[in-house]
């Protein structure tokens, strides 16, 4: 791994060893160039992207907003919800403690082990091999697989009905891979095909079960909270002993499309339909404002407060509930 982020921070016990858009990623610092690492620390900035560029400023919280999402979804998902456990990449010793101020704690053997610095917004993590495939699912028809359906009555070549709107639910969730591409370029989507050609048949099919399972479980949970989960993201890796394993972060505003369940009964119009409490404001923001050529303008202060207060809503009302 390389270095992309000089600007990351020094983090007594850990080696920063990776950025990606929005988060860093340390090893132990006494861990060898070409050893595996046991435990890694992933840490989520305040640092927000959109149409592949990071942008300026950030937003504000937004680090422990999504590492507290990601650890209730992780908790909900590991059997709290009452379904099946779905193995996770937490260390074992994480566990989730919500405080008073609506933010996750640990317990102290893995929070002794989290820097003063990253409170809040890092998690202990296993290290796995991870998966080179991006698992998409979609429920709702919006963003690029509207535009895509306007054109071809199709979603990443899957055929649909005739008749849908923007923001209309799907008859049922579609799987819909990408590959995930080095980093400052572009995710390519998939067919299942090429899946099963990149990490084998049982892997393949592995992947597109746990997805789907895994959306339809949350999105009954954000819907009898009054939240529509449109669509999300999950990045999977094998650990020591070749269990499939949920990675990342899961289920958060940044990999996933998040609306008001009684906006989008109620609205008239796909902007009234489809009130988001994730990301979506900037992306409005810029495809307005920015041609997608160069480097993109600063965000304005007004895009920046509402999208943090969005992120904070969502976040109260999964977890309050």
């Amino acid at each position: 791994m390389t270095d992309a982020n000089p600007t990351a921070l020094d983090l007594p016990g850990w080696r920063h060893v990776y950025s990606g858009k929005v988060r860093d990623l340390y090893v132990p610092a006494d861990t060898a160039d070409d050893a595996r690492p046991e435990r890694m620390l992933v840490v989520a900035s305040d640092r927000v992207s959109a149409f592949d560029h990071v942008l300026e400023p950030g937003i504000p919280g937004k680090g422990v907003l999504l590492t507290t999402l990601s650890l209730w979804w992780f908790d909900r998902l590991a059997g709290a919800d009452g379904g099946r456990g779905i193995p996770n990449h937490l260390a074992a010793s994480h566990v989730l403690n919500l405080g008073v101020d609506g933010e996750a704690n640990t317990a102290d053997d893995v929070q002794n082990l989290i820097p003063d610095a990253v409170t809040g917004r890092a998690m202990v993590v296993k290290s796995l091999d991870m998966q080179p495939i991006e698992c998409v699912v979609r429920g709702y028809l919006t963003g690029s697989g509207w535009a895509e359906y306007r054109e071809n009555g199709t979603v990443c070549g899957i055929p649909l009905p005739a008749g849908l709107s923007n923001g209309d639910r799907l008859p049922e969730p579609i799987y819909t891979p990408a590959f995930k591409a080095p980093m400052g370029e572009h995710d390519e989507n998939i067919s299942f095909e090429r899946t099963v050609e990149l990490v084998g048949a049982e892997r393949a099919e592995e992947l597109r079960a746990l997805s789907l399972e895994i959306y339809a479980r949350a999105a009954r949970t954000a819907e009898a909270r009054g939240v529509i989960l449109a669509d999300t993201k999950f990045e999977f890796g094998l650990d020591e002993n070749g269990v499939m394993t949920l990675a990342d972060e899961v289920l958060t505003s940044d990999s996933s499309r998040y609306w008001d369940a009684a906006a989008w009964s109620s609205g008239t119009t796909p902007e009234e339909r489809m009130a988001s409490f994730d990301k979506q404001i900037v992306r409005d923001w810029l495809a307005a404002n920015w041609d997608k050529k160069g480097e993109p303008p600063t965000l304005p202060q007004g895009v920046v407060e509402r999208t943090a207060a969005r992120y904070r809503e969502l976040l109260d009302l999964l977890t309050s509930a």
